[in-house]
């Protein structure tokens, strides 16, 4: 008989608890092909939710920012530069990444993001009529379910219009 193996709680997932901020831990699955991890879901969406990326970039007014919008949606450059109150934003290099928000490629999180440096956060328009989104607890292959409103409060992001269909 195997022991089941309890996964640890990231620290995402302590912040909302401290914070009072309820969701529901989601764990996405990955195969193990030789050498490779490849995972079993590329979808965006989950169980009907949408799932969320956490985009970090920089201003050139505000410094680094943080964009949240639906994993199958692109980010405007102009629209989220005009709403974060710069003239221009732009990526954040991935060799950058680590050092400006203390999370590898996979695992930003508005949440640890937040807690860590306090930039500012905008979440796409999407989200505020969703009931629900999916977001990276901070680790690769764990995230939360959680209702947008209380997570926008708990990092307090702003909502506007900043995701399109197609890159500009």
């Amino acid at each position: 008989m195997s022991k089941k193996k309890k996964i640890q709680k990231t620290l995402v997932e302590k912040i909302l608890d401290k914070e009072k901020v309820d969701y529901v831990p989601m764990t996405f699955q990955t195969e193990a092909d030789g050498d490779t991890q490849e995972l079993v879901t590329d979808k965006s969406t989950q169980d009907g939710y949408k799932i969320y990326k956490t985009l970090v970039l920089t201003g050139n007014k505000t410094g680094p920012l943080v964009g949240m919008l639906p994993l199958d949606k692109h980010l405007s450059y102009k629209m989220l530069a005009k709403l974060s109150g710069n003239k221009k934003v732009g990526m954040v290099p991935l060799k950058d990444l680590i050092k400006t928000s203390g999370f590898e490629h996979g695992a930003n999180s508005p949440v640890g993001i937040h807690s860590l440096h306090n930039y500012p956060i905008f979440f796409d328009n999407e989200a505020d009529r969703s009931e629900k989104i999916i977001v990276s607890a901070g680790k690769v292959g764990q995230s939360v379910l959680i209702e947008p409103h209380a997570l926008a409060k708990a990092v307090n992001a702003t909502f506007g219009d900043f995701a399109v269909d197609n890159p500009e």
